[in-house]
């Protein structure tokens, strides 16, 4: 049994294709087929149900590759050791983020962490919360940035910054005159949201839930995205709540509609997270230093007090 039988069979697990698995481990077909032959008949027992189409695990074979993804992560500590050891952060890195952070967030960082750190060859994914965890968990990410607590055994979370909540409120609307804003102002029946499968729509509810009763969950608009929000709430369709970072590149004309909250100011937990092996660590501690960096100033510069965040998506 080798490290690279175990990487093949995780090829065709994902894969469910002897072929597409061979393209992606940069092997012939002929060759990934006969080293899983190999190994299936060292072990006595099938990995694979080659009767199916796509081909599918058999139930032993489902426990196998469990195990194999531990022992493949494993062995890629070796190198991590000997470039920690030699104080080397380069290689590729695969870093996911969630839709609500990756417009803001990545222009202010990407150039900084390029220009220090010209070895490390990132590869970015813009995904949500769910599919974070389930590609960490099948190692296809390395680490990614989403709004924490997630509370998931598996993944370990390095808490980045604690972005407050910011209040779009449009020139006909109730809280128009409202200087400031308290978190009892907030009614979910006349707010805008992302639609569902957003953790930053999550929190939003959450919020309105604490302090009111609603029993009808059907909101008047939903949208895929913050600038479409907006945009609707200009249009006079309701109000909503934006992420600090998203209200510093609004135009000066929008500015004038923003709102902020009486401190403590409602705010989510955003972090660089993980899984528990650590592998490429090295990486993500550049990572969090770079990203802590440029973050410092862009939130202290309302000097709004933070708080606890409200999204645990």
């Amino acid at each position: 049994m080798t490290i690279t039988q175990l990487s093949y069979v995780l090829a065709v697990a994902e894969h469910q294709n002897f072929t597409k698995a061979a393209q992606k481990c940069f092997v012939t077909q002929p060759t990934l087929s006969m080293q899983i032959q190999k190994l299936e008949d060292q072990l006595d027992i099938l990995i694979f149900d080659r009767s199916k189409k796509p081909i599918e695990l058999t139930e032993v074979g489902k426990k196998i590759v469990t195990q194999a993804r531990n022992i493949v992560n494993e062995s890629y500590r070796i190198q991590d050791i000997v470039d920690q050891e030699k104080g080397f952060i380069g290689g590729e890195f695969k870093l996911g983020i969630i839709p609500t952070i990756m417009p803001t967030l990545l222009p202010m960082f990407l150039n900084n962490f390029v220009k220090k750190y010209p070895k490390v060859k990132l590869k970015i994914e813009e995904l949500t919360t769910e599919e974070i965890i389930a590609r960490i968990n099948d190692g296809h990410l390395d680490a990614a940035i989403a709004a924490t607590p997630l509370e998931n055994e598996t993944i370990k979370e390095r808490v980045l910054y604690f972005e407050p909540f910011v209040a779009y409120v449009p020139n006909n609307h109730r809280l128009r005159d409202n200087k400031k804003l308290n978190i009892t102002d907030l009614d979910i029946d006349d707010m805008l949201l992302l639609e569902d499968g957003h953790c930053f729509r999550e929190g939003v509810i959450n919020l309105c839930k604490a302090f009111k009763n609603h029993t009808d969950d059907k909101f008047q608009l939903e949208s895929g995205s913050i600038e479409t929000l907006i945009k609707l709430s200009n249009e006079g369709l309701g109000m909503t709540l934006l992420p600090y970072l998203h209200t510093l590149d609004i135009n000066e004309k929008s500015k004038a509609n923003l709102h902020y909250f009486t401190e403590p100011s409602p705010a989510r937990e955003v972090s660089l997270i993980y899984h528990k092996s650590e592998l490429k660590m090295q990486i993500i501690e550049a990572l969090q230093d770079v990203i802590s960096g440029v973050i410092r100033g862009a939130i202290a510069f309302q000097n709004v007090q933070i708080v606890s965040p409200i999204s645990k998506k």
